[in-house]
């Protein structure tokens, strides 16, 4: 039985396709191809273009491949934009992830994992965040991911489907091997970033607010490896075939970075003393999300092998290499 994975040529998707891989489990992609890249879903994976807001398409795909279970990364994630354009996010993110959710109910799929987020919280009464604390997303990204937990959970309510819904912290780094990376050249996460500073592509970086309530002014957040967090997901279908219930989980490491400190790992594993300059704020970001993060190794028997801040930015660093050479190639 295969495993449909959503936006499987994504960033993180494609990092969960190489973990099923690993597994030995068989694999199907769907992706629009909006912001990932057919090259990074393996040759030999069977590979679809399109939306995971077409129900029929997602209804041929499940019965095509003997589809089994889903796992669902397809969406869009830049918190400022979502302040700019909430209907945009709210289509893409909550009312495709229905039409999803639909199909997989209708095709009798019992197994649905969730990429949720830390933004589900808002800004959150208290740090580190436990997944009892209150919801109160501040950004329309972060609603739109909430409204799609909430109708998991009353669909498994109703239906014969379990689901598993991951949140989130900061996702970093690299496949350890190589093999895939975050490859979008607008990518907003902060090591991407530094590490195009770092080799060029950018003649300068910015510091979005250095008047936060944190030790240096600068936002603190949980960088949590991309290959870590794929892991994560593969334990939490595992839970859920073998008869496990529901269940929505934190996935960070449990400790925070600032800003300033995500540079200056860049700069010093780089050895490269790049320009940095401060702006102001941005839209929607919260001073501190670092995560309360000892029930998903409790419940998941979760062992992250990647919780190292200059092991994450050697790796993403590696990566950048590998696409720079390969654009002067």
């Amino acid at each position: 039985m295969s495993v449909l994975v959503t936006g499987g040529a994504g960033y993180i998707g494609s990092h969960m396709v190489l973990a099923l891989r690993d597994a030995g489990r068989e694999v199907v992609v769907l992706d629009n191809l909006s912001t990932g890249f057919r090259g990074a879903v393996p040759h030999d994976v069977p590979f679809v273009e399109g939306n995971c807001g077409d129900e029929d398409l997602v209804k041929s795909i499940i019965t095509e491949h003997g589809v089994s279970a889903i796992i669902h990364f397809a969406g869009s994630i830049v918190v400022p934009d979502s302040v700019k354009d909430p209907l945009g996010y709210y289509e893409n993110n909550t009312v495709n992830s229905r039409a999803l959710i639909a199909a997989a109910v209708a095709s009798g799929i019992g197994h649905f994992i969730f990429s949720s987020t830390a933004a589900v919280y808002g800004e959150p009464p208290e740090c580190p965040i436990g997944e009892d604390l209150p919801l109160a997303p501040i950004s329309p990204y972060g609603t739109s991911k909430l409204m799609t937990e909430y109708m998991l959970k009353d669909t498994a309510r109703a239906h014969e489907i379990r689901f598993a819904a991951l949140r989130y912290f900061n996702v970093a780094g690299a496949d350890p091997e190589g093999r895939s990376g975050q490859s979008s050249a607008r990518a907003t996460h902060l090591i991407k970033i530094a590490a195009q500073a770092a080799f060029g592509m950018r003649r300068h970086m910015e510091i979005y607010g250095e008047d936060y309530p944190t030790p240096d002014g600068t936002c603190l957040r949980d960088y949590v490896h991309v290959s870590d967090l794929a892991e994560a997901h593969l334990l939490a279908l595992r839970h859920l075939e073998a008869g496990g219930g529901s269940l929505v989980l934190n996935c960070g490491y449990g400790r925070g970075y600032s800003v300033r400190e995500v540079i200056s790992a860049v700069k010093r594993v780089s050895g490269v003393d790049f320009d940095v300059r401060l702006a102001e704020r941005r839209a929607g970001d919260p001073p501190a999300l670092i995560a309360r993060a000892d029930a998903i190794r409790e419940v998941l028997g979760w062992r992250p092998k990647n919780d190292d801040l200059d092991k994450i930015v050697a790796h993403a660093l590696s990566w950048e290499g590998q696409l720079q050479r390969s654009n002067v190639a």
